[in-house]
């Protein structure tokens, strides 16, 4: 049995087009909690009957407040022959909106029970990470590990939106029940080289990365010439009668063969809307 020598570098799935890299200028916090009052329905000059309605109607509707609180729970693991090596993820993301801003604060546990606390800030164009007890690094928030690790719901909106201005079909799908409005991207099991050029695929290349660099460094080849992925859906839930953002969730899987069998690589992230936020954002003191 092979032994998988990684440290799994789960925290979050980050926007594809950079959307999180703009959030955040330089304001003062000051103590708040997450509300769940209603926003006020955007107007309506006509009836939402596209994915860009919907999501032009959403970006109106999350602008109303000054900003927002989601929560974060994803895992991803590796198997190899019935034995997983896994990590999970849990986190408390503050947005603001006016003007932009985003803070992190979560922990990730290992599968052996080893915790680790992460916090994030992105501001003007720069993320900010503290891992455990080591000092604050920062890099462009266009960085890929900072994208990786930087969880913004409100950038999911600007994603759908160029997933159906490049789509060639209805490959963005749109359904509307139970008061609640979803947009959903996917593929199902198919060799990475017949999708890669899709925009949702290559966020899961993204995300995948680091571990594949890990998996190499260990003594196993991984090429998208031969990596399958095993499925792939990404959705996002809107309130039907705000528009407000309700929810989002990336979940996705590769298949890497490795000795006459696959190595199973699988990431699972969700968000939730857990309502406004009556605070701002600034960067701590000794990082500023």
């Amino acid at each position: 049995m092979l032994l998988l020598p990684l440290s799994l570098s789960l925290a979050a799935c980050g926007a594809e087009d950079g959307q999180s890299e703009s959030a955040v200028s330089k304001s003062s916090k000051s103590p708040g909690s997450s509300e769940t009052k209603e926003s006020p329905k955007p107007s309506v000059a006509s009836v939402p009957e596209s994915p860009e309605d919907f999501l032009d109607l959403a970006e109106k509707a999350m602008a109303v407040e000054s900003a927002w609180t989601f929560s974060v729970k994803g895992q991803e693991g590796l198997t190899l022959q019935g034995r997983k090596s896994a990590a999970s993820y849990r986190a408390t993301v503050r947005r603001g909106m006016a003007p932009e801003a985003l803070h992190s604060q979560g922990v990730s546990t290992s599968s052996k029970g080893a915790k680790e606390n992460e916090e994030i800030y992105v501001v003007d164009g720069t993320a900010y990470l503290k891992k455990g007890g080591a000092p604050w690094k920062d890099a462009p928030a266009s960085d890929p590990e900072m994208r990786n690790k930087v969880e913004d719901p409100v950038a999911a909106i600007e994603e759908f939106r160029a997933y159906a201005r490049a789509a060639t079909g209805d490959e963005v799908k749109l359904t509307e029940e139970d008061g609640t409005v979803e947009l959903r991207v996917g593929s199902d099991k198919q060799k990475l080289t017949a999708v890669r050029d899709r925009a949702w695929v290559k966020k899961a290349v993204r995300e995948f990365d680091p571990t594949a660099e890990q998996l190499r460094t260990a003594g196993i080849p991984v090429n998208d010439a031969q990596l399958t992925l095993s499925g792939l859906e990404e959705v996002l839930v809107l309130d039907a009668t705000t528009y407000r953002v309700k929810s989002h969730r990336f979940e996705f899987g590769f298949l890497i063969p490795y000795g006459g069998q696959n190595i199973t690589f699988e990431q699972d992230v969700q968000q939730a809307n857990q309502g406004t936020f009556n605070g701002k954002i600034e960067l701590p003191a000794d990082v500023r």
